[in-house]
């Protein structure tokens, strides 16, 4: 498995965090920045992370800023992208299951360490259900 990342000055510690976590599980973690909580924009490095995702270059992505809206603003704007903002393991687990969601954002300001953890493993270790009807349904969504 191989998960692009970034993050803002907002949501630097927590990608850190997430980062150590992934690479302790095995996980490649390709980090696209930001590597301060120095003040920065967002799209910057949101966006680059979620094109290797469409581009196929990683599996999935995980972006964090300090609510995870303009992250997920700017990683659904990538064709092939479905980036979904989870603040609970249910969240995670149903836009995988359902959606076939493939970029993962998440609020520093919102969700803890632990949590956040437990969101990132939900997300990595959930499986699309193939049913029909989602097939159908996510299908409708890369048609926009």
């Amino acid at each position: 498995m191989k998960v692009s990342m970034a993050s803002d000055h907002g949501g630097f510690a927590l990608k850190e965090a997430v980062k150590k976590h992934l690479i302790e599980k095995g996980i490649e973690v390709v980090d696209f920045g930001t590597n301060s909580t120095e003040s920065c924009d967002y799209p910057d490095f949101g966006r680059p992370a979620a094109q290797a995702v469409a581009d196929k270059k990683v599996d999935k992505g995980i972006l964090i800023c300090t609510t995870g809206l303009g992250m997920s603003m700017v990683a659904n704007k990538i064709k092939g992208v479905r980036a979904a903002v989870c603040s609970d393991t249910v969240s995670a687990y149903l836009t995988r299951q359902h959606n076939d969601a493939n970029v993962l954002v998440m609020g520093q300001g919102i969700v803890g360490e632990i949590l956040a953890k437990s969101i990132v493993d939900t997300f990595i270790e959930t499986d699309f259900s193939f049913e029909e009807k989602h097939i159908r349904r996510v299908g409708k969504i890369e048609e926009l």
